[in-house]
């Protein structure tokens, strides 16, 4: 009597998750589970799914909300509260200083004690990436003036350019500690907009307001931009998907004259990235 009982309890609980998870997918699949900014999540085509600006989108739902937070434009730019439309590099040099005969740039950087090992290993190797094909030299802070602070807050972002003093890279250990998008908040960090942003991007992508949430066209914005000689990339790190900021499932981002060009699905900085680092930076 107790075990038919027991196999009885057993099968009415499997029943019960069964019906749970079927619950569970449709309300994915239906993509009507959305985010408190109104973003529809899970709901774009599955090889979008973690492209740079898909992990950032989902992870900065509540980004610039919290308690001593800056203001966060263009997904994931980090502007001083009270300069919302002022972009911090147009007020006054931002680059790193070059040192030392070789001409390298060291950016000094603190790693917050919040991460795992594993995230923090996954953060040390995306800094030191820019060694591999760069001038560019990021090293642990001793007693420097201007350096790096990442830390796990609300989403993924960090200012444009060096602001002096200690500034913050968020990258929050819930969405942003991915390859890509450590190089991508570390290029902000290094002085370079969104690729979409660029002076020309109108000859190379169309931009398709009517399918952009409402209220998140500022993300979209075009602005005079110091291209370095450099053509437009569809394959930088640094570049929108087809679907950012999507509030109907349709694209937000149309590469011209040909439509089907892979846009925004880099995983990590591409040939023209490295490029316009060593360009910026002069690196020998």
């Amino acid at each position: 009597m107790a075990t038919s009982t027991a196999i009885l309890l057993f099968g009415l609980l499997g029943i019960l998750l069964l019906v749970q998870c079927q619950q569970e997918e449709v309300k994915i699949d239906d993509g009507k589970e959305r985010g408190q900014t109104g973003y529809i999540l899970d709901s774009i085509p599955a090889e979008e799914v973690y492209t740079v600006s898909a992990l950032i989108e989902r992870a900065n739902q509540r980004a610039g909300q919290d308690p001593g937070d800056p203001e966060v434009v263009e997904g994931d730019i980090a502007v001083p509260t009270g300069l919302q439309n002022a972009d911090p590099c147009t007020a006054r040099g931002c680059k790193w200083r070059r040192h030392g005969k070789k001409g390298h740039v060291y950016v000094p950087y603190i790693i917050s004690n919040q991460y795992s090992s594993h995230e923090k290993a996954v953060i040390e190797k995306a800094l030191q990436s820019f060694a591999q094909s760069t001038c560019v030299r990021f090293t642990r802070r001793r007693r420097q003036r201007d350096y790096i602070h990442i830390q796990s807050r609300s989403g993924c972002w960090s200012y444009v350019g060096r602001r002096g003093g200690g500034q913050v890279v968020s990258l929050a250990r819930r969405g942003c500690v991915y390859h890509s998008v450590v190089q991508h908040e570390l290029l902000h960090a290094l002085g370079f907009n969104h690729e979409q942003t660029r002076s020309d991007r109108d000859l190379h992508v169309r931009i398709l307001y009517q399918n952009i949430i409402k209220g998140q066209e500022h993300n979209f914005r075009k602005i005079k931009t110091n291209n370095l000689g450099t053509p437009y990339d569809y394959g930088s790190v640094m570049h929108y998907s087809r679907y950012a900021f999507s509030a109907n499932r349709q694209p937000t981002i149309e590469p011209i004259p040909n439509p089907n060009v892979v846009i925004g699905r880099a995983t990590q900085m591409s040939a023209t990235d490295i490029l316009r680092v060593n360009l910026l930076y002069r690196c020998k």
